[in-house]
C-alpha cells in the first residue's frame, strides 16, 4: 500500500524546503543534491522519496543517471492557497505602518 502524502507535510521539514530552493534554479541528480547538506546521503533519499511522493519534484533518467526538478505547477497550487493568507498579512503590515506612524508623528 502506497502512502498518500500531503505536499504541506512534505514542505513542513527545513530540508525539503532546501531541496526545493536547490531544485528551484536546475535540475539535480541526487548525488549532487546530498552534497549540499551534511546528512547522509539515505536521508536525503528519504527527503527525495517524500517530495516525489508529493509530485513536488519529478524525477528524468538518461542512462543511468537520475535527475530531478521541482513540479511548478504543485508549487502553484501551494501558492495560490498561501495568497489568502498573503493578503491578510500585507493588510495587517499596512495597519503596523500606520500605527508607527502615528507614534512617530506623536513624538515630534
Amino acid at each position: 500500500m502506497k502512502l498518500r502524502r500531503d505536499p504541506f507535510q512534505a514542505i513542513a521539514d527545513p530540508t525539503r524546503r532546501a531541496i526545493l530552493v536547490l531544485l528551484a534554479s536546475q535540475a539535480m541528480t541526487a548525488g549532487a543534491i546530498a552534497d549540499n547538506f551534511a546528512a547522509a546521503r539515505p536521508t536525503i533519499s528519504k527527503h527525495i522519496q517524500i517530495l516525489s511522493e508529493c509530485e513536488l519534484i519529478e524525477s528524468n533518467q538518461q542512462g543511468r543517471e537520475i535527475s530531478y526538478q521541482i513540479k511548478i505547477d504543485k508549487m502553484k497550487e501551494i501558492d495560490k492557497w498561501l495568497e489568502q493568507f498573503r493578503k491578510i498579512w500585507e493588510s495587517r503590515f499596512s495597519q503596523l505602518d500606520n500605527v508607527l506612524l502615528a507614534i512617530q508623528k506623536g513624538k515630534k
